[in-house]
């Protein structure tokens, strides 16, 4: 689809924030969802709403080139058009955050190492997701590229390199990359993970901190 999944937008969005590129690429770009977004939090935090202040280079790549429209020639810097694995090894500028977000599983399980490895040698960080689960899924919207071809699991990433998991019900969410240590308190700690599996947890220590006068711990 040219699109990806809803629950994990405000997680994906968060490590793009967190992270700060100054330049990123949208494998995948679908629908340039994660395009709007990481403008939106990378430059309007300076104020630089105008397109002419705009000082971070995202660009996209995308196989399916009926997917594109007059949004991603405005939010992108540039969109190249083709199979991110042909792309990507042609690449000359580095980056300093590279997105495959639902696009992993529409690899076969051997390219998606190539198209990995590729990433890793081009970008300082790089951010995964892919379903938790398997699922068949064939080619839509008259697209061969919807075909899903391999299930990721966690032990398929330890040879990628510095990595941590950001819990999530649904997708299995993989930052690799420089900021692995820097970041992996903030997205792999406990508290994280009890926000995502037990959210009454949350919010009744929310409610009770409340009630009784407690500051949020920093």
């Amino acid at each position: 689809m040219p699109s990806s999944q809803l629950h994990q937008i405000s997680t994906i969005v968060e490590i793009i924030a967190a992270a700060n590129p100054r330049s990123l690429l949208d494998i995948g770009a679908g629908f340039g969802k994660y395009g709007v977004l990481a403008r939106e939090y990378l430059e309007l935090h300076d104020f630089s709403w105008k397109k002419a202040n705009w000082r971070c280079r995202v660009d996209g790549i995308e196989a399916f080139e009926e997917y594109l429209s007059d949004l991603h020639g405005f939010v992108y810097n540039r969109v190249y058009v083709g199979n991110a694995l042909e792309i990507v090894p042609t690449l000359k500028d580095p980056y300093d955050l590279i997105l495959l977000i639902d696009v992993l599983e529409h690899f076969s399980f051997a390219d998606g190492v190539k198209i990995l490895d590729g990433c890793m040698r081009l970008s300082k960080n790089v951010v995964v997701s892919t379903p938790l689960d398997w699922f068949a899924q064939t080619e839509l919207f008259g697209n061969p590229y919807e075909v899903h071809k391999s299930h990721w699991k966690k032990r398929d990433f330890r040879q990628f390199g510095p990595h941590f998991f950001v819990p999530d019900p649904l997708s299995l969410i993989c930052f690799m990359g420089k900021d692995s240590e820097r970041l992996r308190p903030e997205f792999a700690g406990t508290r994280r993970k009890l926000k995502t599996w037990f959210p009454f947890v949350a919010y009744g220590y929310r409610w009770a901190r409340r009630i009784l006068g407690i500051k949020a711990i920093p």
